[in-house]
């Protein structure tokens, strides 16, 4: 017959902690893949028109955007005349006299940063104040055109149609 004892008191064993690193690394891999980041930050108001008939884009990672609107801080951020509207892409907002050569260089960054498979697909957002006058959407308009952006979509807010 077997004997048992009491007297002995079981140590309990350790844990492994080693694989413990490897899943916290592997959630805050997944984590860094899939968090979207904002790109710029907007030093421009913008209040988007309304509209009954919206449409969602799609893959927003194949779309590059154009700030028009009052800007934030009018003292330091550099304004279209009379100094009201400011055109900002991306972290920056650009100058009257500056505009054109700005907005190739942009749409040449924009493109670059691509595959060539999206460059095709890219889309240039316009998200205009609703009071911005359209003279100032015009020359930007016009400025993608003549540099061969011709996808343009215009961001708007959703009413509910009467």
């Amino acid at each position: 017959m077997a004997r048992f004892r009491k007297d002995e008191k079981k140590e309990v064993p350790e844990l492994n902690m080693g694989s413990m690193s490897d899943i916290i690394f592997m959630f805050l891999f997944f984590f860094m893949v899939i968090t979207n980041m904002r790109e710029s930050n907007i030093k421009v108001t913008v209040r988007p028109p309304s509209a009954t008939e919206v449409q969602k884009l799609e893959k927003k990672s194949l779309v590059a955007t154009v700030y028009i609107g009052e800007p934030v801080n009018a003292a330091t951020e550099n304004t279209l005349p009379p100094g009201k509207v400011s055109v900002q892409l991306n972290d920056q907002t650009i100058k009257q006299e500056d505009l054109a050569e700005e907005v190739r260089t942009w749409i040449g960054q924009e493109k670059e940063g691509r595959s060539e498979e999206d460059r095709n697909k890219l889309t240039f957002s316009l998200k205009v104040d609703k009071d911005v006058q359209m003279r100032y959407v015009n020359t930007i308009k016009s400025e993608l055109r003549t540099n061969n952006a011709l996808k343009i979509n215009y961001a708007t807010g959703k009413t509910e149609r009467k």
